[in-house]
């Protein structure tokens, strides 16, 4: 296994968007993406909680509303894990680039608030190779919240931290348990070197500095002088 605390000698490379619901995190990887794409480079992009192997059962327990902090972290460690024996780590070392959205810092932010032991939760991803480039979209709570009513009626239990009694408002609750995740993400950004995204600047501008970095670290720049000239879609 492999430490997180390391990177490895690869063709490939990691790219990671990290951000709370809301952000805009994976409307600027999806725009990553396409532009990858169009310039001819092998890419894959994979989600947190999307392994089918149990994606099933973490949504039966999260209807049920019957996920401990413990399992909780546990079944998304199963899917992440899983998606990376798969897809992560073989795609990066065969010369993709491959995005995550969402790695192994959700769960170090979501589990540490939701009473995790830090240590514990560490070591259990400890076999995760740490990514080329990890972003950061920063937003107020109040920014995130209305951004995701705006697509549904309401907040999902666990997305509002219900499960940890903050408060019996699911609105009142969301803002506490949303601010202590950004808490911890501040906290990791300088000891794990993100680079952090203003979220609450315009989707053109963000993606300009995304595609600016990613070219500073791809070795096939041979597209980074025309960057600042072209147009973001």
């Amino acid at each position: 296994m492999r430490s997180n605390n390391r990177s490895f000698d690869s063709r490939g490379k990691l790219v990671v968007v990290e951000g709370i619901d809301g952000s805009g995190k994976s409307t600027q990887i999806r725009l990553l993406e396409k532009w990858l794409i169009s310039k001819g480079m092998r890419v894959f992009l994979t989600e947190w909680n999307s392994s089918e192997l149990v994606k099933e059962i973490t949504s039966k327990g999260k209807k049920k509303g019957r996920l401990t902090p413990t399992t909780f972290c546990l079944l998304h460690a199963t899917d992440f894990a899983d998606r990376y024996e798969r897809n992560i780590f073989p795609l990066v070392h065969a010369g993709y680039i491959v995005l995550a959205d969402r790695y192994v810092y959700t769960a170090y932010a979501r589990d540490i608030v939701r009473g995790c032991d830090p240590r514990w939760v560490r070591q259990v991803y400890e076999f995760a190779i740490k990514p080329n480039i990890t972003f950061y979209f920063g937003v107020p709570v109040d920014v995130a919240s209305e951004r995701i009513l705006a697509g549904r009626p309401k907040l999902k239990y666990y997305e509002a931290g219900m499960d940890l009694n903050l408060s019996n408002d699911p609105y009142e609750s969301y803002r506490i348990f949303q601010s202590r995740i950004i808490e911890q993400y501040d906290s990791m950004a300088q000891s794990e070197g993100f680079t952090t995204i203003d979220g609450t600047s315009g989707i053109e501008e963000q993606q300009y500095l995304v595609r600016k970095k990613i070219m500073e670290t791809i070795p096939e720049s041979k597209y980074a002088r025309s960057l600042i000239k072209e147009q973001v879609v």
